[in-house]
């Protein structure tokens, strides 16, 4: 297990010794008890003004420690940067840091709801894996405001506001445990899973991009989310009853989103000129529910994904061979060369979270919502389980 280990809330890397503990704020074998307070730490990073127990260095390499100032034997240990609560066994288990990126409008917010929600029930059936918020924050606010807003009221999210003053929106942090005896072993491998819905104006200007380097740094896999019908050669192919996303400032476009991500990752990752960024990144094109009409019948695209409990790499590489023919048909052919000269492993995704066309809008009343037909998402969880196989999270079957 690595000694350098990054937050899955903040993203500041720290050694496994720094990590800190909170007093449980009960009254200990000495009649003792502490007061809560401000929380100066995760008030300056993660904007929490709550009431807490203390905060007290010890070793961090246990998984517990006496608070000095009660004497009470506590479990909770935190981040040294923000104090917020790690996730069980955080250090003995690996985190898997998966960055979510991407232009604005390119539906970040509703495919990781809808990734989220077919890991917890589809991906968890046929992987033989169970998926769990790691934290009460992440469990109440990925039910309130992200799936029973989509799932059970229809309604699209707004659009997610910009990180501001260096301050980081608190992600979603979801424990992965696959059980390996599955497959003939005699072990439940466990991974911290981070999310983070970045706004789309994070990527737009150089100023605010810095502010997300903590987050990219510390991920170990990335998903950037593209919108195809910002590409000059797909949007003639939609049908007329789609409505066209307003024509992105050329920041927005996929080909310049691409660019700051290489250029930042190269940034920090100090490679040589002569090398390539070592993260694998997964380039998935959303909204593909509105290009269906235009793709062959035998699209691999359109293909039912396997439903074995491991990653078919061979149906991956066909969807991934013929994204790469579409983005010569919509004037992209440009970006599959980008990623394959700066990154050592990509894989191209086309997939639509909802599976079709949102309702209302402009020119009738009311918010856009789901369609009437309900969430019918199509292979959304590609590009999630290409990753996780490159982790060696889930086996991969090889074709």
């Amino acid at each position: 297990m690595a000694t350098t280990l990054y937050c899955p809330y903040c993203y500041d890397r720290f050694a496994e010794r720094k990590i800190e503990f909170r007093c449980a704020g009960r009254v200990s074998v000495t009649g003792k008890v502490c007061k809560p307070k401000v929380d100066r730490n995760a008030r300056d990073v993660m904007g929490d003004g709550q009431l807490r127990f203390p905060a007290f260095e010890a070793d961090g390499r246990k998984l517990n420690a006496t608070c000095p100032h009660c004497d009470l034997v506590t479990f909770i240990r935190l981040c040294p940067n923000c104090h917020s609560a790690l996730p069980n066994y955080f250090g003995k288990v690996d985190s898997r840091m998966i960055a979510l990126i991407g232009a604005k409008e390119s539906g970040k917010t509703i495919f990781i709801t809808v990734l989220l929600h077919e890991m917890m029930h589809r991906i968890s059936r046929q992987f033989g894996v169970a998926v769990l918020g790691a934290d009460d924050d992440t469990r109440l606010r990925y039910e309130k405001d992200y799936e029973s807003s989509l799932y059970e009221q229809g309604s699209l999210p707004d659009v997610t506001r910009s990180a501001s003053a260096g301050r980081l929106r608190q992600p979603l942090v979801f424990s992965f445990a696959i059980d390996r005896r599955r497959l003939g072993r005699t072990r439940v491998d466990r991974s911290v899973l981070s999310f983070f819905d970045t706004a789309g104006e994070d990527l737009t200007h150089s100023d605010s991009v810095e502010l997300n380097t903590r987050y990219l740094a510390s991920a170990d896999g990335i998903i950037l989310l593209l919108d195809p019908l910002q590409m000059r050669g797909a949007r003639p192919l939609v049908g007329d009853d789609t409505e066209l996303p307003v024509r992105a400032d050329a920041g927005d476009r996929p080909e310049h989103v691409l660019g700051r991500v290489v250029g930042l990752l190269e940034r920090m990752s100090g490679a040589s000129r002569r090398g390539k960024i070592k993260k694998p990144i997964a380039v998935a094109f959303s909204k593909m529910d509105t290009l269906l009409g235009t793709l062959p019948e035998d699209s691999p695209i359109l293909a039912e994904p396997p439903g074995d409990a491991c990653f078919d790499e061979a149906d991956s590489l066909a969807v991934h061979r013929h994204v790469e023919q579409l983005l010569h048909k919509w004037q992209g052919g440009g970006l599959s060369e980008t990623l394959g000269v700066h990154f050592e492993k990509y894989r191209l995704f086309g997939l639509s979270a909802l599976g079709n066309n949102p309702v209302g809008g402009a020119g009738d009343d009311g918010p856009r919502r789901v369609s009437h037909h309900g969430i019918q998402p199509i292979r959304v969880a590609d590009p999630f389980l290409w990753l996780m196989s490159e982790f060696g999270a889930i086996p991969k079957k090889r074709g």
